[in-house]
């Protein structure tokens, strides 16, 4: 009962690496409980297919708990998706997956990378910013009529 209660409390270490193609159910699942409108295991297959999308996941004993999507183009990069299953958030998680995908941009040749984030978004608005991203613009209608989004930007390297 101890060593139960002991691996139940422990700090859980995530292993970031790339996503596979098999890891789309898991994605599109994560993804469901994270938006509103969730994507679907097809789309996130067709996603990741793309040779333009850039794709890691964060694991914890195996288990898919969180992931980032982006799209390169002419040196710039779009962050299509971050998140972290709901069970696993809070737990700083984020911040790592973030970084690591940033450093893989920059190598395969990104210079500047753009995302949005509802406005709202207070949690993802601050891992932004501690991530070096600044607000270049805002779209309003993001997800429904009343949401803006904030339209963000980082320069690499």
């Amino acid at each position: 009962m101890m060593n139960f209660i002991t691996r139940f409390f422990a700090r859980a270490v995530p292993s970031i690496s790339e996503v596979r193609g098999r890891d789309a159910a898991d994605i599109a699942a994560i993804h469901a409980a994270s938006f509103q409108r969730g994507w679907s295991e097809d789309e996130f297959h067709r996603l990741l297919a793309d040779p333009a999308v850039v794709a890691d996941r964060s694991t914890v004993g195996g288990k898919l708990v969180g992931f980032i999507l982006s799209r390169m183009a002419a040196g710039e990069a779009e962050i299509l998706s971050v998140a972290v299953a709901p069970l696993w958030r809070g737990r700083g998680f984020a911040r790592p997956l973030l970084d690591r995908h940033l450093r893989r941009l920059a190598g395969l040749g990104a210079r500047t990378v753009f995302l949005e984030v509802g406005k709202h978004n207070v949690p993802a608005g601050r891992l932004y910013r501690s991530a070096g991203f600044g607000e270049v613009g805002r779209r309003r209608g993001y997800y429904d009529v009343g949401a803006t989004a904030l339209i963000l930007r980082r320069d690499l390297g």
